[in-house]
């Protein structure tokens, strides 16, 4: 199997596709999908939606300019990944759905005038628990984990249906990953 190299502009189109795949997935669907979770400590597709706004606000663009500041400080603030339970209460779908659209445009408009080198794409900040990371590796991650929340909110809703697709469950892994 080949694995791509990181290339911005690649990973640009990929972020920037991110909210509609969300608007497409979830607006206007009854709470009992975008609720629903897979038990205990596990994250419904509106409680995903609510961290990836934080993640916005606090995370990557952030991180990113703490890179490229190159300052004495280069250590991360840990991410509260648990934030959006707080931050996002009583919030409508649809309302989270706007503000993560709108977060993530200002965000690739701040990436986009950064204008990165590639000897930018190398220099590194403190994660708290992971060490020295480069830019290049939070950007790469900030793609990851948009399609890996994408694939969680697709598996807990498809689990919603675990138990009603009868037989056919044996040909649908997603139901018991």
């Amino acid at each position: 199997m080949s694995r791509l190299e990181f290339d911005l502009p690649g990973a640009v189109a990929v972020l920037e596709r991110t909210p509609a795949t969300l608007r497409a997935m979830l607006r206007g669907l009854q709470t009992a999908w975008t609720d629903a979770d897979e038990g205990p400590d596990t994250w419904s597709p509106w409680a995903i939606v609510g961290h990836l706004i934080h993640g916005e606000r606090t995370d990557w663009v952030a991180r990113a300019e703490l890179i490229l500041a190159q300052g004495a400080v280069r250590r991360f603030t840990p991410f509260d990944r648990e934030a959006q339970f707080r931050e996002s209460r009583g919030q409508p779908l649809a309302a989270l759905l706007d503000q993560f659209e709108q977060l993530r445009a200002a965000n690739l408009k701040r990436v986009a005038g950064w204008r990165l080198s590639e000897a930018e794409l190398t220099l590194t900040g403190e994660h708290p628990e992971l060490g020295p990371v480069t830019l290049r590796q939070l950007l790469a991650t900030w793609v990851a984990h948009d399609l890996g929340h994408i694939a969680q909110i697709a598996r807990v809703m498809a689990r919603q249906y675990r138990d009603e697709v009868g037989p056919w469950r044996a040909y649908l892994p997603v139901l018991d990953r």
